[in-house]
């Protein structure tokens, strides 16, 4: 695609990387037909060519306007579209360029400054969001059962073992996931502990910086970012093999954090250190289970349940780990049933089901029947976000993919020779 961007955008860093993005752009159509908000609103200005052409003229130095920031915001960021592009398009880079662009230009009405502030500022702070959710968990039992829904039960996170290895990780303890779902990371940490290896947490890390990230706000991300940094930098240099992240949401930003603090010479070489030891917690077990006799040993158990596993975007689109989950599953047991348009976003996308309900609710229900058309007794996850927002429209129990797992690997542990 020819592009000649406005000259006062067209030499700085991010009108080089938008105008080598567009060029790449063969404007095919391919990334129409794994488009979510394309496949609902037949709007090709809501889908990814649509929308790198708005781009392409509001950097050529055209008129912004209410439409073009409207037509953006819809956009749920899932990457499925780079997925499919023939040309290796990199439209999420693409669209926080745009996004940023954007704001600058855009008044956001009151309501909207308002929802979105509330969210910078709450969601990322464990010390604002946990009493609010345990005030929303003691008069959970009051509400109307569309917000009872959206109010998860707590669930006890079980032991987490002490340090005893000579290998040692990280983990990535996140914002909202300790408050809504502990139970994540203590499972992962027993799952490491039966490979020989100790999850550790930094107690003064933070929000990886997606949520400033998904709100244009790349100040805020870029600090969080490099906070984190700083925290985790001690435990690099003595020794931690990893940044191990149970959230595929966060796992895809803190991959990111080279890129984005590219151009920040007091960052720029830890940050890329950073991303290059970011690990999921699936490829972490799938490199350890080589030769770990617990995970190889034939499973004795039968699997009597049929599970559905919803791989979120983050994770098969963003981090390029689509079927590792399946895998590792079937490889101890797991009887997955067929999701049709497993590529297609639940509607979570960080904050989007808060900032766009009507989309996100048809997303949320169009992934619900996918799901649960091969009536499944558990649907898997791997995201804290899709877990969420999945459990708040369906009565099959969902739970992240590696409670299972620590789940299963008790019982063989438990189960007779």
């Amino acid at each position: 695609m020819f592009a000649s961007l406005d000259p006062t955008f067209r030499d700085s860093p991010d009108g080089a990387e938008a105008l080598g993005i567009l060029r790449s752009c063969v404007h095919c159509g391919f990334c129409l037909a794994t488009c979510p908000t394309y496949q609902l609103l037949g709007d090709e200005l809501d889908s990814p060519r649509g929308r790198i052409y708005l781009m392409k003229n509001m950097l050529e130095g055209q008129p912004v306007s209410r439409l073009t920031q409207r037509h953006l915001d819809r956009c749920l960021t899932c990457r499925s579209c780079e997925t499919t592009c023939p040309s290796g398009v990199q439209y999420g880079r693409l669209v926080d360029i745009g996004r940023n662009y954007v704001e600058t230009r855009v008044k956001r009405g009151p309501l909207d400054v308002f929802k979105r502030t509330l969210l910078k500022h709450v969601l990322p702070r464990p010390t604002l969001f946990r009493p609010l959710l345990a005030f929303g968990r003691v008069f959970r039992p009051l509400l109307p059962r569309y917000l009872r829904r959206k109010i998860p039960a707590y669930r006890p996170p079980g032991p987490w073992p002490q340090p005893r290895h000579g290998r040692q990780m990280l983990v990535l303890a996140g914002c909202v996931q300790p408050a809504l779902a502990p139970d994540i990371n203590a499972s992962a940490a027993r799952v490491l502990d039966r490979l020989g290896i100790s999850l550790i947490t930094a107690p003064r890390a933070g929000c990886c910086g997606a949520l400033a990230h998904h709100l244009s706000d790349e100040g805020a991300a870029r600090e969080a970012m490099r906070r984190n940094i700083d925290v985790w930098w001690p435990f690099v240099e003595q020794g931690a093999e990893a940044i191990v992240v149970t959230a595929s949401g966060c796992g895809t930003e803190v991959k990111e954090y080279g890129h984005a603090l590219r151009h920040d010479p007091a960052y720029s070489d830890r940050a890329q250190q950073i991303a290059t030891l970011t690990k999921d917690i699936s490829e972490v077990i799938l490199e350890e289970i080589r030769d770990n006799e617990l995970f190889n040993k034939k499973n004795k158990l039968k699997q009597s349940v049929s599970i559905a596993f919803q791989s979120p975007c983050s994770l098969q689109h963003g981090q390029k780990l689509g079927g590792v989950v399946e895998g590792l599953l079937e490889r101890w047991g797991a009887r997955l049933v067929v999701v049709p348009d497993a590529h297609l976003c639940c509607g979570s996308a960080g904050t989007y089901s808060l900032l766009q309900p009507g989309l996100s609710r048809q997303l949320q229900a169009n992934k619900i029947a996918a799901l649960e058309s091969g009536h499944p007794d558990l649907i898997l996850t791997a995201n804290i976000g899709c877990l969420t927002h999945l459990a708040s429209a369906t009565e099959t129990p969902i739970q992240h993919w590696v409670e299972w797992l620590d789940a299963r690997l008790s019982e063989q542990h438990q189960s007779p020779p």
